[in-house]
């Protein structure tokens, strides 16, 4: 929180304010080789021990926890982002990292109380991991954080990408009450469903897309679902296609956009609100993962050792949710909408 990207800025950012210390209420800091071999030292059960430590801090002090469900429905964005590090490093394998086609690394997996900007859960998975195999038990982990009860997990939405838009992921939620929002996974079934779509809408925002309802039956669902194709048109002229799957009505859909309950009257502002919630998911995880890659530097702070790094990142969702509570502890409209790096330049400038 004090814009040092590497530990080694303990010395300089953390050690050589006096001011900082007393404000935490310390004399001093530990040098940075101290801090170091104190993480190199951690075990799995001192991860699962700040695990525990930092539910007790966000029951205290979130949003999140203390959301209203009867008032309104929680919105839980889950998603992985790379974490590239050295190939010697522990569980440092080849894996999806955006334009590293050929570097090693693990996977961070989040939870995101997304109404609120607020991390429930963050865990470190192996470079090779995808969401398809993180989903379940991240969202066990959120449970436990929340405490969320069958009746509150009636009231809480999952919207995730198409790294969890199997069938069989998709039913796991359904069947512990969640609402949906998701994309299709498989790319067969994209392309044999948007074939059914009877009329194209043009989207009234985005001149090169449009999207239409799938016609045929969503009978592998143990709920009922409402799906969506999407195409957008390439450069070359062709169209990328995708399937968006929901489980909420369009009263539900409405209320979360804020828009007018009449529009559930009007054909073309159904499709295009389902579209649109989903689209803001891109303003949700995608966003707080970039905050707190460039303010909270999450992706610069590697260790060999995976107890050393899971360590390092639950102390970076830490951080991340001081910075959100920290607007609401100032109470001053300006900085409301500021991100990690806006804060932390605008704390130590």
């Amino acid at each position: 929180m004090a814009g040092a990207h590497g530990l080694i800025e303990i010395n300089t950012r953390l050690r050589a304010d006096p001011g900082l210390q007393q404000a935490f209420g310390r004399a001093a800091c530990a040098e940075q080789s101290v801090v170091q071999e104190t993480l190199d030292a951690c075990t799995s059960e001192n991860v699962s021990q700040l695990h525990q430590a930092l539910d007790e801090i966000y029951r205290s002090h979130s949003q999140g926890f203390r959301h209203d469900s009867q008032a309104g429905s929680q919105l839980l964005d889950v998603d992985l982002t790379g974490m590239p590090c050295g190939p010697k490093a522990a569980f440092a394998t080849k894996g999806y990292f955006a334009g590293l086609s050929h570097r090693r690394g693990r996977q961070l997996g989040r939870v995101l109380a997304t109404r609120y900007e607020e991390v429930v859960v963050d865990q470190l998975f192996t470079g090779n991991v995808q969401l398809i195999k993180a989903l379940q038990p991240l969202v066990e982990a959120a449970e436990a954080t929340l405490q969320l009860d069958e009746a509150k997990r009636r009231r809480t939405i999952i919207r995730v990408d198409a790294g969890a838009g199997t069938e069989d992921d998709l039913n796991w939620l359904l069947a512990r009450g969640y609402e949906i929002m998701a994309k299709e996974y498989s790319g067969r079934r994209i392309a044999r469903l948007w074939k059914t779509v009877n009329e194209w809408v043009q989207d009234p925002t985005w001149s090169e897309r449009s999207f239409g309802w799938v016609s045929e039956p969503a009978t592998g669902y143990i709920r009922p679902v409402q799906r969506i194709a999407v195409r957008c048109r390439r450069i070359d002229g062709t169209f990328a296609y995708g399937i968006l799957i929901f489980s909420l009505e369009i009263q539900q859909v409405l209320t979360m956009l804020g828009w007018q309950a009449a529009q559930a009257n009007d054909s073309v502002a159904v499709l295009l609100a389902y579209v649109t919630v989903y689209d803001q998911r891109g303003g949700g995880i995608e966003t707080a993962f970039k905050g707190d890659k460039q303010g909270l530097g999450l992706t610069k702070r590697n260790k060999k050792r995976f107890e050393a790094q899971h360590m390092l990142v639950l102390l970076g969702s830490l951080a991340q949710n001081v910075v959100v509570w920290a607007r609401q502890w100032l109470s001053c409209h300006k900085i409301q909408h500021y991100g990690p790096l806006r804060m932390v330049v605008m704390s130590f400038t």
